[in-house]
């Protein structure tokens, strides 16, 4: 079974903080206006400038913020503290800030890192005693005045299983907005309903060779926070029956090369469904069935945990995944 306990807590802890305060090697997502704008990555983002990318950098902060809290004793904890106060700057935050507000970053990581910041921000808000939240918080509410605007004009979900995937960005967004925004939080429960509430039985073809995310699975995840518990139900006999494509074809995927950053992404799959598998799980009756969907979310898991640490095109994101996935 799936448990989080403090010996997987201090490996996830380390291999985060092995990497986001590593710089290089960097993949921007970044709009030059000039040649002024050719500058590093600390330059760019001097907060989130390590674990590859920005978004994942992100996302290993909330990975490292949420093992601090729920794992105060453990020796590492000490370590995320000191490195935490030392980058949550204002100034630093300021810059953050300043960048995302360029016209030239009007996309920048939508809606992915969006979604992730704001997750970031909703727990660094749960350690009160540090200004961690407040110093978040304006570049936090710049995302979500984006992510409004974005819902808005987006006619047609996006339900690839990469960044781009509309659902499990909402899944996020919505977290942070039960807490600070009861508009957003209102703009992505009408969204989900309107655009995924009426799906029938899904017949898509998944994995790709690239994916993280199951593109039905994170539409179901989404809708446990979405729909009451009743609804819910009758929503995934409708989308997900007994018989259909999560018996004949939901099973663990495998990579072949875990030092290619694309195919690594089938590890985060595993990870993803096991997820989303645990939390559709506790929204259905009966038990036979919520039973067989938590052995599937644990063989997803077991299948990439080796990989954690592994492999740097792996390792420098997969622990947040791994982390989303033992979660209540």
């Amino acid at each position: 079974m799936m448990q989080l306990d403090e010996i997987l807590a201090r490996r996830f802890a380390r291999t985060a903080l092995g990497h986001v305060g590593q710089e290089y090697p960097n993949k921007l997502d970044h709009v030059l206006a000039g040649p002024g704008d050719a500058q590093t990555p600390r330059d760019l983002h001097p907060v989130f400038y390590g674990s590859f990318d920005w978004h994942s950098c992100v996302h290993s902060w909330w990975t490292l913020l949420t093992l601090h809290r729920l794992f105060p004793d453990m020796p590492e904890a000490a370590q995320i503290d000191a490195l935490a106060q030392q980058t949550f700057t204002a100034d630093k935050l300021a810059a953050e800030l300043a960048y995302a507000q360029r016209p030239e970053s009007r996309g920048f990581e939508r809606p992915y890192g969006w979604a992730w910041l704001l997750y970031l921000h909703l727990e660094a808000s749960r350690h009160a005693d540090r200004e961690w939240s407040a110093r978040l918080e304006p570049l936090a509410r710049h995302f979500a005045d984006g992510f409004r605007d974005y819902l808005g004009k987006l006619t047609y979900p996006i339900t690839t299983g990469t960044h781009f995937n509309s659902a499990f960005a909402l899944t996020l967004a919505l977290g942070w907005a039960g807490a600070f925004d009861p508009e957003l939080r209102e703009t992505g429960n009408a969204y989900a309903r309107g655009k995924f509430g009426q799906l029938t039985e899904y017949r898509g073809w998944e994995p790709g060779g690239d994916e993280f995310l199951s593109p039905v699975l994170s539409v179901a995840l989404l809708m446990t926070k979405v729909l009451p518990e009743d609804e819910f139900a009758d929503w995934f006999d409708r989308v997900l029956p007994e018989g259909g494509w999560l018996e004949t074809s939901c099973q663990p995927v495998s990579v072949s090369d875990p030092t290619d950053g694309k195919m690594a992404h089938l590890d985060g799959l595993n990870f993803s469904r096991a997820w989303a598998l645990r939390s559709i799980a506790s929204r259905l009756s009966p038990e036979p069935h919520a039973k067989g969907l938590r052995k599937l979310a644990d063989d997803h898991f077991a299948a990439s945990l080796h990989a954690v640490d592994g492999d740097y095109m792996g390792s420098h994101w997969l622990a947040s995944f791994a982390l989303l996935a033992l979660l209540p």
